[in-house]
């Protein structure tokens, strides 16, 4: 029976239809090698600190799973390959036009120039990587002729998987399953290579034309497990198990996971931006203890997002030892919670002067804050989706500034009902994670401590530059 690769491209949508934080991207991932996707796509690299930490970041994460990312053609591909060798199993992606309509338009290539283009991309891409694909776009309205030199170039030049797709998602699973035997005919060099498959959701075929596939030939599907506009992973995967027998095909999906993860991938890409949203999250088992010594501290502290100075970590390591004479284990939320205390403490460039939240069950949460900063009392008004995002939302207002809410924590450090409560606030500016804490019998109070916390290491760190 022939194994089917899966390749999710939800986060390649993500840049596109939803937004996704750089924990729920990390997150995603390890949601997806759970349930046993063959391979992860992302998206590739615009900015190289930024989305190099990305790529390492998941690739670290992702201990099953394939993890591809794409490559410009004609491009300098160190910085995508340098961010993505360290995956356990790293794919480069070659994505070229073939249409007439795109390589004009979108490429300014002739035919012949885009086939050197192609050949010198993919060799690039192979001299690097065991594992290259070739991905020809607008593949059903290329000229049969041409389409067939490209795949060929990409083949000889190294190319283990050859993608073709369908941008238009005009045909149905018949027309797809006689296109996709037609390029078999034309090409017997595909034999060679394994043949994958992306088709659009315009006629509300994906589905169908990826299956038509499979029975064609084909040995790899793009799929999205929430998809917009794309096959849709779980689908495929319940249809495999079904009538693998029929098609004499199967995946490495796992079945009895998938209503679970699918759910939870689905909440996490429709949750928007509520910062208070932490969604389903499971104890990650990670604990340091008294046995522990400064280097996996700091090895702890960069895997959870945090580029620390030797002396902040001095000052972590200190803390922590405090800390695990008094306990046995310490949980990486605790450790947000030392090194947002204890790392690069900064002079309070805003100063919370006062706050008043008013929030109801028939009422949009508003927040009036005031600030200060060199004297100066700054105030902002704004609603959000709760009280605490009302709160950040107003300092960004007053602020002018937005950066990505990494995380949010919130726990009671003492008992009762005048129980403090403390905040963690998770800050991600220029791919670096700055971290605030708050105590306060008031949590929206903690919450804005927190985040001022974590903003004032942000400005100072910038000043400073």
């Amino acid at each position: 029976m022939k194994k089917i690769r899966i390749s999710d491209i939800t986060m390649k949508q993500a840049a596109e239809g939803f937004a996704l934080s750089f924990k729920e991207k990390i997150e995603l991932s390890k949601l997806l090698d759970r349930l046993g996707v063959d391979l992860i796509e992302l998206e590739g690299i615009s900015n190289p600190r930024i989305d190099g930490l990305r790529i390492k970041s998941i690739a670290a994460a992702v201990s099953s799973s394939c993890v591809a990312v794409p490559v410009q053609l004609d491009s300098d591909i160190s910085p995508v390959w340098n961010a993505l060798q360290t995956a356990r199993h790293p794919r480069l992606q070659v994505c070229a036009p073939v249409s007439s309509v795109q390589m004009e338009y979108l490429f300014h290539k002739k035919p012949e120039a885009m086939l050197s283009a192609i050949e010198r991309t993919v060799s690039a891409c192979k001299a690097v990587c065991d594992d290259v694909e070739f991905v020809a776009d607008d593949a059903t309205r290329s000229e049969p002729a041409f389409l067939s030199k490209a795949l060929q170039t990409a083949i000889d030049a190294g190319a283990t998987t050859v993608t073709l797709c369908d941008t238009a998602g005009t045909m149905l699973g018949a027309e797809f399953a006689a296109f996709i035997q037609a390029q078999y005919n034309n090409l017997p060099g595909l034999e060679a290579v394994t043949l994958g498959i992306s088709s659009v959701n315009t006629l509300s075929m994906a589905d169908a034309c990826a299956i038509a596939a499979i029975a064609a030939g084909a040995g790899e599907i793009k799929a999205a497990a929430y998809p917009l506009g794309s096959a849709n992973l779980s689908n495929i995967a319940r249809l495999l198990a079904a009538k693998g027998d029929m098609l004499d095909a199967t995946c490495g999906v796992h079945i009895t996971q998938i209503s679970r993860i699918v759910d939870q991938i689905a909440w996490m890409c429709q949750s928007g931006k509520t910062p208070t949203q932490s969604g389903p999250e499971e104890d990650t088992g990670i604990y340091l203890s008294r046995h522990d010594d400064i280097t996996a501290i700091a090895k702890t502290a960069q895997n959870l997002g945090y580029d620390l100075s030797d002396e902040d970590i001095a000052k972590v390591y200190d803390a922590f030892r405090q800390i695990v004479e008094k306990k046995d284990r310490v949980s990486t939320k605790e450790l947000d919670a030392i090194i947002a205390s204890a790392a690069m403490q900064v002079p309070s460039t805003y100063q919370l002067d006062t706050y008043v939240v008013t929030s109801g069950n028939n009422i949009s949460a508003t927040a009036h804050i005031k600030l200060t900063k060199n004297g100066k009392t700054m105030e902002g008004v704004c609603m959000g989706d709760g009280s605490i995002d009302a709160a950040f939302l107003a300092i960004e207002r007053i602020t002018g500034c937005h950066y990505e809410l990494d995380d949010f924590q919130l726990q009671a450090v003492t008992e009762g009902r005048e129980a403090m409560g403390q905040t963690v606030v998770k800050l991600r500016a220029g791919g670096k994670v700055y971290s605030g804490r708050g105590i306060s019998t008031d949590i929206v109070g903690a919450g804005i401590r927190a985040y001022l916390s974590a903003l004032n290491k942000i400005v100072y760190e910038e000043a400073a530059e």
